[in-house]
């Protein structure tokens, strides 16, 4: 663990993106919290005034950037790149970002990024999820007016590719949500989430049955399309059951 706390500037312009990673930060002892600012003309200003260990840096933001911003800076500490679009990872990982993440950060997938920052100081405990965490549940945030909802990852029951968007289905709820279903399904990878068809990413332990052309969740008939039917039929233990048509849905 690191001798002394790792002290964080947090740059945003959304409020609401800057409390979900005050909320993550304060389950973790050895993070502080030596700013937030909602621009980065005053980030500028704090770190001229401040030991900064590491930045959590937003991309797009009015006026300049959090790339242009970066430049900028002679000596930048590390940094992490927070933003809701994927298209700037490779600028990121070209300015030497220790990690990018996307909006809404889980808690899960900022401890992988924060460790990244040990791992690069040289410190030779990698530090656990904090204590307790492994049993956490995953889960991410959505914005909702002027919240922003948490969202579990076990009571998802699937989602709905909408374009652009993304319809999250409950069992007694649904909510729109900018992604794509390809970038969420990367995200998903380390959970029971299986892509069944080019509009739909399901939970499988909500799968109450299958058929050749469909999987039934919570009452609800979802087609298999015909590309993704042998890597249904592998991940849920199907074999290779001949009655598994070829016919897409």
């Amino acid at each position: 663990m690191p001798d002394m706390n790792v002290k964080c500037l947090l740059v945003d312009d959304e409020p609401l993106a800057l409390r979900v990673l005050e909320n993550h930060i304060e389950k973790i002892h050895w993070l502080e919290i030596a700013g937030t600012c909602l621009n980065p003309i005053d980030a500028y200003d704090l770190l001229k005034a401040n030991k900064i260990d590491l930045l959590f840096l937003d991309i797009q933001m009015p006026e300049l950037s959090g790339l242009d911003f970066l430049r900028t800076l002679p000596h930048p500490p590390a940094v992490i790149f927070t933003t809701a679009y994927r298209q700037f990872a490779v600028d990121a990982y070209d300015l030497d970002g220790l990690d990018y993440l996307v909006k809404p950060v889980a808690f899960p997938r900022f401890v992988k990024a924060v460790n990244k920052y040990l791992e690069r100081a040289g410190n030779d405990h990698v530090i656990p999820m904090v204590p307790g965490n492994l049993t956490e549940r995953s889960s991410f945030f959505i914005k909702k007016g002027q919240e922003m909802i948490r969202i579990f990852v076990d009571e998802v029951l699937y989602f709905e590719s909408m374009k652009d968007y993304l319809q999250i289905i409950l069992k007694d709820q649904k909510f729109i949500y900018k992604a794509r279903i390809s970038d969420m399904e990367k995200e998903l990878i380390d959970d029971q989430f299986l892509r069944i068809h080019k509009s739909f990413l399901v939970n499988t332990a909500k799968i109450r049955s299958v058929s050749p052309n469909e999987i039934t969740i919570d009452g609800i008939r979802l087609p298999i399309g015909r590309s993704y039917k042998n890597l249904v039929q592998k991940r849920l233990g199907l074999g290779q059951a001949k009655h598994f048509g070829q016919r897409d849905a």
